[in-house]
């Protein structure tokens, strides 16, 4: 090929007629997968718009993106789609909880909100939860509520009056051994209440850092407001970080696993059948 050569429209159609071509298969609540990049084996547990969750044999979860030929069936690779989304009609949450203000894209039928609450630290919190598993969330009719501190929770917990038909699921921040949330969790004692967390002092930190170009989060000393001494020491402004960084989130890949986790057990909890 001479110096300077431009690819022209046929290189790429003759590069793209040369790509391996890989059967398309729905994925299936039970089918059973292997993901070729990890060769992590499960069977589909859950699926959304950003990708897949496996559990293997030991129960263990894992998150994948859709991607193509990303997973073998029987040993064959293949490409793994979701299935087609039932239409249904979407709504606005109240801050109360309840549905408002329905605009129909052409279904037939409403999504009725369930009774049974996901409950998380802050807004910030319920905000990166919304733009994960926002879809998923609205499917089941599950809502997510912020909490606003977890000091409380306690007596919050005892006014819901969890029940089976009315299950609730809470995600702290900083869930440690030792820790003040570790204590205030150890101290609700319900079997319709599952309280997870991930060990992120803020869930700022579940964001992995390569999303805005850091290897990893700064530290900031003690006596130091998190985020403040966060946004000081990579040179922003607090006012206005949160939304591009929340919005550097293109799916749950960009998140800490542990976070990813603590967050499917609860919706797994919640939306479980009576």
């Amino acid at each position: 090929m001479p110096s300077g050569h431009q690819r022209d429209i046929l290189d790429e159609f003759d590069a793209d007629r040369r790509r391996p071509r890989y059967e398309t298969v729905t994925a299936e609540a039970g089918m059973v997968v292997e993901d070729r990049s990890s060769g992590f084996v499960g069977d589909v547990v859950r699926w959304s718009f950003e990708g897949v969750t496996l559990r293997d044999r030991n129960q263990q979860l894992r998150h994948f993106t859709w991607k193509p030929g990303g997973f073998l069936i029987d040993g064959k690779p293949v490409t793994l789609q979701r299935p087609e989304a039932t239409p249904v009609l979407t709504q606005t949450v109240s801050a109360a909880g309840g549905f408002l203000g329905e605009k129909s894209h052409g279904a037939s039928r409403a999504r009725v909100a369930q009774p049974h609450r996901i409950w998380v630290e802050g807004t910030h919190d319920a905000e990166l939860l919304e733009h994960v598993w926002g879809d998923e969330l609205r499917e089941l009719g599950i809502v997510v509520e912020p909490l606003h501190g977890a000091d409380d929770l306690v007596n919050r917990v005892e006014e819901f009056q969890p029940a089976s038909t009315r299950r609730l699921g809470v995600l702290l921040d900083h869930l440690v051994e030792g820790s003040k949330e570790q204590r205030i969790a150890d101290s609700v004692l319900n079997d319709h209440v599952l309280i997870t967390g991930h060990p992120f002092v803020d869930v700022w930190a579940g964001i992995r850092p390569r999303t805005i170009g850091l290897e990893s989060w700064p530290d900031v000393p003690m006596g130091i407001p998190w985020k403040q001494g966060l946004c000081d020491a990579i040179g922003v402004e607090l006012e206005g970080f949160w939304p591009k960084l929340r919005n550097s989130v293109k799916s749950f890949a960009d998140l800490e696993p542990s976070l990813v986790g603590a967050v499917e057990q609860i919706i797994d909890f919640v939306a479980a059948e009576n």
